[in-house]
């Protein structure tokens, strides 16, 4: 069966969960969660909150799927150990860094890959199963095909979000929030921007980027079948009400087997919308039809009003138990109750006493203690046995069986013993002292001139398809001394794998070296066809574990976050060579849906139209692989009057080209080896200079 996984955004939250029938909740402690704006646990509420759902037969996941910094992972480390001792049964987790962290300070703690890692195809789960994750959940972009291939063949359990709100870029690679207004999605506070109003003309006079939220409510029977471990609500931020609805109206259509009916789906409307629901990327359908709005108004109060009553006036019967009872002449009264895990609790209560009038009979023992009214514990059978004669008060029955449930639940809620740690950051590299060479990669054949290479970059990379289809541009790199290398797209589901390989073998064939790759799931395409590893931004190194990570799977270097400090930057100690980012325009988001498409209805990308927002900003939209979208900074990052990032002990100073044309391109590539005085019209110094939150 599907298990249902609930959000749980407070202590209330958790009982409406639990209470609506969820087979697990997942929940915030501390500070380094992707929702720090929910009301997250203290330690006496994670406890109080994994005790109570452990006594009722559900399981407490903790988001730790957020970047952290070198300095706050110590403080990280005392909060997973934390957790581990109050028994929660695994740890939702984005940087691979916190993964490596964990390992010392809760090694038996079960760690499941978050959606925020981007893992969208079976190479990228098969990773985190290399890295000792037993869970990962899958982007919400995939496909049923996709979700169908990926769970045939998965060494570990899949899991999908079937309701709630959808972000319009990819999770783990949107900086938008955070480029524009200092408030990062991958450190757990993101503002929303998809939200807000944009356009295509002068005027933001649309939502463009407002996906309705998803829901699968149709298709619970097929995820089963497909081979999906886990569905999973979205709703952290939501009030209990709607946590009991949602969760309640999915939990009944999962245990009894079938689909929402119509009423129920009109109840999930009502808790909560964007115009309606869309299943379009399950079923492989996108388009303008998957966007809406929040349309304000009152909320239902009379069916949040039902859901309160329901998880506060009661308490679900789900913990099957058996009973035992011996009545037999001279010898106390036996109770014992045992659960499914074995557990058992005994009790012995007074001597029976020959019977006057009426005895004592197996029925009557059967029928005082599978009264279980008011407890989590539902008898499934009981075992007694009475010798005949005796007599025994019916109130001593019931004290016993009070008393041995009471037992039950104190061993089903008090967590085992579990092994935590210190966590030690390790040797200390120092940095280098020269400053740091230039790289180059472009998104354009055309970019890639003879002057350009004539700058002598260290490396020089175009996206594999356009290097595919332009061998002549790699040829002149090659012939002018350059170091050829790849970009591999952040996004590459399964059934496009085939034609990136062989992209891959022909620029391997014509002398290309290096391959940029952005997420867990096209290493061993790169590998596969002699490409040294790089890791591109995608993969979010915000620590020097991250980096640790990155060097043990046979990275040769790697991309600092843009949203890093240049001081942080500088601080990381490098077990590998560290590039960083100092000129472009920093990509915001990666979107499955083509919003160029949806607009204009044809695909016209290659132009990069401009979407407006309410200021008046203007963001490129160019084409990413597999005719995805990919919106572009309004700004361009320029650094190159900036000494700092020349001191920050990184290898390399990466141009990024994304809309430039080929003049500029050298333009900027001499300014940065310190000739001229070229300067972008309208730029950004990106996060290089400010806190992100």
């Amino acid at each position: 069966m599907l298990e249902l996984l609930a959000p749980a955004g407070s202590p209330e939250a958790v009982t409406a969960a639990v209470q609506a029938g969820a087979d697990a909740v997942y929940l915030g402690f501390g500070d380094f969660n992707a929702r720090r704006n929910a009301k997250n646990f203290t330690l006496e509420e994670l406890t109080q909150a994994v005790s109570y759902c452990h006594v009722r037969g559900v399981k407490v996941y903790l988001t730790l799927n957020t970047l952290l910094t070198d300095r706050e992972l110590p403080a990280a480390a005392e909060t997973a150990a934390q957790a581990a001792q109050a028994g929660v049964d695994a740890v939702l987790i984005q940087d691979l860094g916190v993964l490596r962290m964990l390992r010392q300070a809760a090694p038996r703690l079960a760690v499941h890959g978050s959606t925020q890692l981007t893992v969208h195809s079976l190479e990228g789960v098969r990773r985190c199963a290399e890295l000792g994750m037993t869970r990962v959940v899958l982007s919400r972009e995939l496909s049923r095909e996709a979700i169908e291939y990926i769970c045939l063949r998965s060494p570990i359990e899949i899991e999908v979000f079937a309701h709630g709100a959808l972000c319009m870029c990819y999770s783990g690679q949107c900086f938008f929030s955070s480029v524009i207004g200092g408030r990062s999605g991958n450190r757990g506070l993101c503002a929303q921007p998809c939200r807000l109003a944009y356009g295509w003309g002068r005027k933001a006079d649309g939502h463009p980027l407002s996906l309705k939220d998803m829901s699968l409510a149709g298709h619970l029977q097929e995820l089963r079948k497909l081979g999906v471990k886990c569905v999973k609500l979205e709703g952290r931020m939501k009030r209990p009400e709607y946590v009991s609805i949602v969760t309640g109206i999915y939990a009944r259509a999962i245990h009894e087997d079938r689909e929402p009916t119509a009423e129920e789906l009109r109840q999930l409307e009502a808790a909560f919308s964007r115009q309606g629901f869309t299943d379009g990327y399950y079923l492989d359908q996108k388009g303008p039809e998957m966007f809406g709005v929040r349309q304000e108004g009152e909320d239902p109060r009379e069916l949040f009003a039902q859901a309160r009553t329901q998880y506060l006036s009661g308490e679900r019967q789900r913990v099957d138990v058996t009973f035992y009872a011996m009545v037999r002449p001279g010898e106390p009264l036996q109770v014992g109750v045992q659960d499914g895990e074995g557990r058992t609790a005994t009790a012995a209560g007074p001597v029976p006493e020959p019977a006057r009038t009426k005895a004592l009979d197996r029925e009557a023992v059967e029928k005082q203690l599978s009264r279980t009214g008011g407890t989590p514990y539902r008898c499934e059978k009981v075992r007694a046995l009475v010798e005949p004669g005796l007599s025994a008060p019916v109130a001593a029955l019931n004290a016993l069986r009070r008393e041995v449930l009471e037992d039950l639940t104190r061993q089903r809620g008090t967590p085992a013993p579990t092994e935590v740690g210190a966590f030690h950051a390790g040797v200390r590299y120092e940095n280098r002292r020269e400053h740091p060479v230039l790289t180059c990669s472009l998104s354009r054949a055309e970019q890639l001139t003879r002057e350009l290479c004539a700058l002598g970059p260290a490396l020089v990379s175009l996206p594999a398809a356009e290097a595919a289809a332009h061998p002549e541009a790699v040829e002149l790199a090659l012939s002018q001394g350059c170091r050829v290398g790849v970009t591999l797209p952040r996004v590459c589901w399964d059934r496009e794998r085939e034609a990136l390989e062989r992209d891959l073998e022909a620029v391997r064939s014509l002398g290309a070296t290096d391959a940029l790759v952005g997420t867990l799931d096209l290493m061993d395409a790169a590998r596969s066809a002699g490409l040294t590893l790089r890791g591109d931004f995608g993969l979010h190194v915000f620590n020097a574990q991250a980096l640790k990570a990155l060097k043990h799977l046979g990275f040769a270097s790697a991309t600092a976050s843009f949203e890093l400090k240049l001081a942080q930057i500088r601080d990381l100690s490098k077990c590998i060579d560290l590039e960083v980012i100092v000129y472009g325009r920093l990509p915001l988001m990666l979107t499955e849906n083509c919003i160029v498409k949806n607009h204009f209805g044809r695909c016209n990308c290659q132009e990069a139209p401009m979407l407006t927002d309410r200021k008046g900003e203007r963001f490129p939209v160019v084409r990413a692989p597999g005719c995805r979208s990919e919106i572009l900074n309004a700004k361009t990052l320029f650094l190159a009057d900036k000494p700092e990032y020349r001191r920050a002990g990184a290898w390399a100073a990466r141009l990024l080209f994304t809309t430039e044309d080929p003049q500029t391109c050298v333009r900027a590539a001499e300014r940065y080896l310190g000739r001229g005085n070229w300067a972008p019209r309208d730029f950004t110094r990106g996060l290089y200079y400010r806190d992100v939150e």
